[in-house]
Protein backbone atom coordinates (compact mmCIF):
# COMPACT_ATOMS: atom_id res chain seq x y z
CA UNK A 1 0.00 0.00 0.00
CA UNK A 2 0.95 3.39 -0.81
CA UNK A 3 1.26 5.92 1.69
CA UNK A 4 -2.31 7.79 0.73
CA UNK A 5 -3.98 4.37 0.64
CA UNK A 6 -2.81 3.83 4.46
CA UNK A 7 -4.11 6.83 5.51
CA UNK A 8 -7.25 5.96 3.62
CA UNK A 9 -6.98 2.67 5.77
CA UNK A 10 -6.26 4.33 9.02
CA UNK A 11 -9.34 6.89 8.65
CA UNK A 12 -11.65 3.55 7.18
CA UNK A 13 -10.71 1.75 10.59
CA UNK A 14 -11.87 4.42 12.70
CA UNK A 15 -15.80 4.05 15.25
CA UNK A 16 -17.95 7.07 14.14
CA UNK A 17 -17.92 10.00 14.79
CA UNK A 18 -14.05 9.86 14.93
CA UNK A 19 -13.51 8.52 11.26
CA UNK A 20 -15.98 11.27 10.06
CA UNK A 21 -13.60 13.92 12.32
CA UNK A 22 -10.74 12.38 11.02
CA UNK A 23 -11.43 12.75 7.41
CA UNK A 24 -12.54 16.01 7.72
CA UNK A 25 -9.50 17.35 9.03
CA UNK A 26 -7.57 15.21 6.67
CA UNK A 27 -9.25 17.27 3.71
CA UNK A 28 -9.05 20.45 5.48
CA UNK A 29 -5.43 19.68 5.55
CA UNK A 30 -4.75 18.75 1.73
CA UNK A 31 -6.73 21.78 1.06
CA UNK A 32 -3.85 24.18 3.17
CA UNK A 33 -1.10 22.21 2.49
CA UNK A 34 -1.46 21.09 -1.03
CA UNK A 35 1.36 19.20 -2.84
CA UNK A 36 2.97 18.93 0.57
CA UNK A 37 4.80 15.56 1.70
CA UNK A 38 2.58 13.07 3.19
CA UNK A 39 3.96 11.05 5.93
CA UNK A 40 1.93 7.83 7.71
CA UNK A 41 3.18 6.39 10.73
CA UNK A 42 1.95 2.92 12.03
CA UNK A 43 3.16 3.90 15.33
CA UNK A 44 4.99 0.71 15.52
CA UNK A 45 9.34 0.85 16.37
CA UNK A 46 11.54 -1.60 14.69
CA UNK A 47 10.78 -4.76 16.48
CA UNK A 48 7.11 -3.80 14.96
CA UNK A 49 5.53 -3.39 18.84
CA UNK A 50 3.26 -0.50 19.01
CA UNK A 51 5.24 2.82 20.99
CA UNK A 52 2.42 5.21 20.00
CA UNK A 53 -0.93 5.85 18.10
CA UNK A 54 -0.50 5.79 14.13
CA UNK A 55 -0.70 9.22 12.95
CA UNK A 56 -0.84 11.17 9.86
CA UNK A 57 1.45 13.74 8.60
CA UNK A 58 1.94 16.66 6.03
CA UNK A 59 4.87 18.95 5.36
CA UNK A 60 8.60 18.60 5.89
CA UNK A 61 10.26 19.31 9.35
CA UNK A 62 13.77 19.09 10.50
CA UNK A 63 14.00 18.19 13.97
CA UNK A 64 17.58 19.01 15.61
CA UNK A 65 18.37 16.78 18.70
CA UNK A 66 20.36 17.78 21.18
CA UNK A 67 23.64 15.98 20.16
CA UNK A 68 23.41 17.91 16.73
CA UNK A 69 21.95 15.12 14.81
CA UNK A 70 18.78 15.61 12.79
CA UNK A 71 16.08 13.61 11.56
CA UNK A 72 13.60 14.46 8.74
CA UNK A 73 9.83 14.26 10.31
CA UNK A 74 5.91 16.12 9.47
CA UNK A 75 5.14 19.81 10.28
CA UNK A 76 1.68 18.83 10.73
CA UNK A 77 0.08 15.82 12.59
CA UNK A 78 -3.17 14.35 12.66
CA UNK A 79 -3.68 11.32 15.21
CA UNK A 80 -6.72 9.34 16.78
CA UNK A 81 -6.75 8.66 20.61
CA UNK A 82 -8.97 7.18 22.85
CA UNK A 83 -10.48 10.23 23.37
CA UNK A 84 -10.21 11.34 20.60
CA UNK A 85 -8.17 13.71 18.04
CA UNK A 86 -4.90 15.18 18.21
CA UNK A 87 -3.07 17.87 16.02
CA UNK A 88 0.28 18.14 16.36
CA UNK A 89 2.33 21.58 15.12
CA UNK A 90 5.93 20.63 15.28
CA UNK A 91 8.97 23.39 15.67
CA UNK A 92 7.32 25.40 17.87
CA UNK A 93 10.21 27.32 19.38
CA UNK A 94 7.79 28.55 21.92
CA UNK A 95 6.14 26.07 24.53
CA UNK A 96 3.62 28.70 25.38
CA UNK A 97 2.56 30.44 21.95
CA UNK A 98 -0.15 27.44 20.93
CA UNK A 99 -2.18 27.70 24.01
CA UNK A 100 -1.45 31.91 24.56
CA UNK A 101 -2.45 32.76 20.74
CA UNK A 102 -4.88 30.00 20.32
CA UNK A 103 -6.62 28.36 24.00
CA UNK A 104 -8.85 30.77 24.19
CA UNK A 105 -10.16 31.14 20.84
CA UNK A 106 -10.35 27.06 20.04
CA UNK A 107 -13.54 26.13 21.83
CA UNK A 108 -13.12 22.75 24.23
CA UNK A 109 -9.57 21.69 23.60
CA UNK A 110 -6.48 20.91 25.26
CA UNK A 111 -3.83 22.92 24.25
CA UNK A 112 -0.24 22.61 25.19
CA UNK A 113 3.32 22.99 23.77
CA UNK A 114 2.75 21.51 20.38
CA UNK A 115 -0.23 19.48 20.40
CA UNK A 116 -3.77 20.47 20.14
CA UNK A 117 -6.41 17.40 21.07
CA UNK A 118 -10.48 17.59 21.10
CA UNK A 119 -13.39 14.81 21.31
CA UNK A 120 -15.11 15.82 18.41
CA UNK A 121 -14.60 18.70 15.45
CA UNK A 122 -17.60 20.15 16.54
CA UNK A 123 -16.38 20.91 19.97
CA UNK A 124 -13.73 23.54 18.16
CA UNK A 125 -13.37 26.60 16.01
CA UNK A 126 -12.19 25.07 12.88
CA UNK A 127 -11.27 28.28 11.85
CA UNK A 128 -9.11 28.88 14.85
CA UNK A 129 -7.86 25.42 14.23
CA UNK A 130 -6.63 26.51 10.87
CA UNK A 131 -5.01 29.69 12.13
CA UNK A 132 -2.80 27.32 14.05
CA UNK A 133 -2.07 25.15 11.07
CA UNK A 134 -1.22 28.10 9.09
CA UNK A 135 0.90 29.81 11.69
CA UNK A 136 2.92 26.47 11.79
CA UNK A 137 3.60 26.22 8.86
CA UNK A 138 4.01 29.78 8.18
CA UNK A 139 6.80 29.44 11.28
CA UNK A 140 5.78 32.65 12.26
CA UNK A 141 6.32 31.54 16.21
CA UNK A 142 9.84 30.84 15.43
Amino acid sequence: MNIEEQIQAYISSQPEPKRNDLQALHNTMLRVMPGYKLWFLDGKNSENKTVANPNIGYGLHTITYADGKTRDFYQIGLSANKTGISVYIMGIDDKTYLARTYGEKIGKASVSGYCIKFKKLQDINLEILEAAIRSGIENKHA
